[in-house]
């Protein structure tokens, strides 16, 4: 039985994205630029296309573990994503009130990994036995949105850190980070006219000094042409290891998305245009390189 309300679920977004903000620098410098510019009133005006977690695909883990949150908050689930290189499986989910942004779930092939990484995370989930969100109280939304920023485990040591960073950025990103939000997405065809274009949008953070993700071009485009996509580089967080080793690791990041019209819409005016008429879902082949905004070949360059 679903306990849920509208309340809830704005709570919990709300809950999410405060220490979000907190971590990722470039939010704020970002929201501020565009009330410069008068392309938003106030932050409340930005539209959230989609948030976006990443897991461990291990047992009482993983997507199957995560999506029962989002499930029980009335989200429904969509299509499936695999990503061979990157060992990574993913899923979308949508909810009926289309205010509510979409959510993007990816998950670890862990088995997939060498003997040695897989070990490594064996060494620090374990002792998960049950799933951990089935101890949550879905009543109470504090109880829910505390779940994302709580340990499931113990802080890893840096060398394992670092031994998982060479052969997956995503497991040494997860094994540290956990469930905290890895990023929310600007939608930018909701924005004025002269800022509602990708290409238009990202001149515009680059005079801010915002680094963007350039694996495969600063804008990922799918390839029927209908979703543009590009995101900013994740900042360095102080990270704190096993043992008071602290070094600087790549956090969270902000993601800017077009979705442009569907061909069979294309003759409704601008004012009459809903979400149901633009490009839904996702692209495997953008997502795979906006995965890559926590990897060090973009905090380099």
């Amino acid at each position: 039985m679903k306990f849920s309300t509208e309340n809830d679920l704005n709570e919990l977004l709300n809950s999410l994205i405060i220490p979000y903000k907190e971590r990722v620098p470039d939010v704020y410098r970002i929201i501020n630029g565009m009330l410069e510019k008068g392309m938003i009133s106030k932050e409340e005006d930005i539209i959230n296309d989609h948030i976006a977690f990443r897991t461990l695909g291990l047992p009482y883990l993983g997507i199957t573990s995560l999506e029962k949150i989002f499930l029980h908050y009335g989200y429904e689930k969509r299509d499936y994503y695999f990503f061979p290189e990157k060992k990574l499986n993913a899923f979308w989910y949508s909810h009926p009130e289309n205010k509510y942004p979409r959510i993007f779930i990816s998950e670890l092939r862990v088995s997939d990994l060498s003997q040695n990484a897989q070990k490594i995370i064996q060494k620090y989930t374990k002792n998960i036995n049950s799933d951990p969100v089935d101890n949550i109280d879905f009543k109470n939304v504090s109880e829910v949105s505390d779940f994302f920023t709580s340990a499931l485990w113990e802080l890893p040591t840096l060398d394992d850190y670092q031994s998982l960073l060479e052969e997956s950025e995503y497991a040494a990103w997860v094994i540290y980070n956990r469930y905290y939000l890895n990023h929310f997405t600007i939608s930018i065809h909701d924005l004025p006219e002269d800022y509602n274009r990708l290409e238009k949008f990202n001149d515009f953070l680059k005079s801010i000094e915002i680094k963007l993700n350039n694996s495969g071009g600063e804008i990922k485009e799918s390839r029927d042409g209908l979703l543009k996509q590009s995101s900013s580089v994740a900042g360095k967080v102080r990270a704190n290891f096993l043992g008071s080793e602290v070094i600087e690791i790549p956090g969270s990041y902000v993601e800017f998305a077009q979705r442009l019209v569907l061909p069979e819409f294309s003759d409704l005016p601008l004012s009459k245009i809903k979400k149901d008429h633009r490009r839904d879902g996702f692209e495997t082949g953008n997502a795979d390189k906006i995965f890559e905004s926590t990897y060090e070949s973009q905090q380099l360059k």
